[in-house]
């Protein structure tokens, strides 16, 4: 990946030769909880384990655990980090399977027998060691842009490659949990609504709005004064139904229904009585699900309207209404976060520690995840039915590999 300088097994990038230097620099490096914690082998080498896929496919098919070591010796302005936690999102499953609008720059710069990427996009991992005075061990960063590589208990990159964050009040699942979902609804919210932002008081609707974005757009949305309207998949009860409704107004929706609901005849009437008889009409539309739904997401929009897609969970086309287009002039545009994260790193810096702030500020609720643990002895069959299992059913939460004793 072109944002990495991984290692090779052997004759590894960020390896020198084998002079005094080496141990010159290890009485340099100060004794940390982080370098105790790490696996080291001969010469003072960090051996380090990363998910690797070398032709696409399901998760399940393609990927492998390979071994690999790091040289303690780092090139200058490098560091050599330990993942704390990386977040299994759609869109890395997605790019394994050969499908997302990215594809990774295979290589056998980590010494694997064929050319292999490594997933993740997203992550919250610790400085082991640096030769950048900006960064010393037990610093927290995240990757400064897509296709870093997250699934791997280490890594050595340019510093240049990552952004700190300020770690105080924060577990390691809330770092690594914040580039992707928050940034994404933070960034529609704030951009997308012609031809002025959205304003307090506004309306805005979404579907799949208990997903990772939508629970970060409530939120976000209550906070600046947004008024919302949440379209959430129908639970296998009635009971779960409303457990869900309760949990999102909560959070701070103004309505919850379900698709069926929304898709009713009789969801026209709610609208109506929502926005005073579509006086107040909804200005933003957040669709991650296609088809029928987001049909009714741009039926939902007032005159001048902007519909934002960032997703496709249905798979089925979004099909526009073409009397939409012309009477009320409604706008239907694309979200992709690589594109303006990668495009605009210095405003992703600033995203990410705004919405860290509200995190320590109590403001801001975690999204539900389910921890993945990943030990040195984790299998890799382990790790791969956790990646296959990200689009199966309801989910109780983000899965999130959590790393131990790595």
């Amino acid at each position: 990946m072109a944002s990495l300088r991984p290692v090779r097994a052997q004759g590894m990038a960020c390896s020198m030769a084998r002079t005094s230097l080496r141990q010159n620099s290890l009485k340099m490096w100060p004794t940390s909880r982080t370098q105790i914690r790490c696996k080291s082998g001969p010469y003072g080498y960090t051996q380090a384990k990363s998910l690797v896929f070398s032709e696409y496919g399901e998760p399940k098919d393609v990927l492998k655990i390979h071994t690999h070591s790091i040289s303690p010796t780092l090139p200058p302005s490098s560091v050599l980090l330990r993942t704390l936690a990386a977040p299994i999102n759609p869109a890395d499953v997605n790019m394994i399977q050969g499908t997302y609008g990215a594809k990774p720059a295979f290589s056998t710069l980590l010494g694997t027998a064929a050319p292999s990427a490594v997933p993740g996009n997203e992550g919250a991992l610790e400085v082991v060691s640096s030769t950048d005075a900006a960064l010393a061990a037990g610093d927290w960063v995240i990757p400064k842009k897509t296709q870093f590589g997250t699934w791997r208990t280490h890594a050595c990159v340019s510093s240049a490659d990552v952004i700190k964050v300020d770690r105080t009040g924060l577990t390691p699942e809330q770092v690594a949990t914040v580039s992707v979902n928050p940034c994404s609804a933070y960034r529609m919210l704030r951009d997308y609504a012609q031809p002025t932002p959205l304003r307090e008081g506004d309306w805005f609707i979404q579907n799949g709005a208990n997903s990772g974005v939508g629970r970060a757009a409530i939120q976000l949305g209550k906070l600046w004064g947004y008024r919302s309207i949440n379209v959430v998949r129908a639970r296998e009860t009635s009971e779960q139904d409303e457990a869900l409704r309760k949990e999102l107004l909560e959070l701070g929706a103004t309505h919850v229904v379900t698709e069926a609901e929304f898709t009713a005849r009789e969801f026209r009437d709610r609208l109506a009585e929502w926005t005073r008889g579509n006086r107040e009409g909804v200005r933003l539309g957040l669709n991650c699900v296609g088809g029928k739904s987001a049909q009714t997401v741009a039926y939902s929009l007032g005159r001048g309207g902007t519909m934002v897609t960032y997703g496709g969970m249905s798979r089925a086309p979004v099909a526009l209404p073409t009397g939409l287009l012309i009477f009320k002039d409604i706008r239907f545009v694309g979200f992709w976060l690589s594109r303006w994260a990668d495009g605009d790193t210095e405003a992703k810096e600033r995203t990410v520690a705004e919405i860290l702030g509200l995190i320590r500020e109590g403001k801001f609720k975690d999204v539900p995840i389910v921890k993945v643990p990943w030990t040195w002895e984790t299998e890799a069959k382990e790790l791969m039915n956790a990646v296959q299992g990200t689009f199966k059913g309801f989910r109780q939460g983000k899965g999130v590999f959590e790393f131990k004793d790595t």
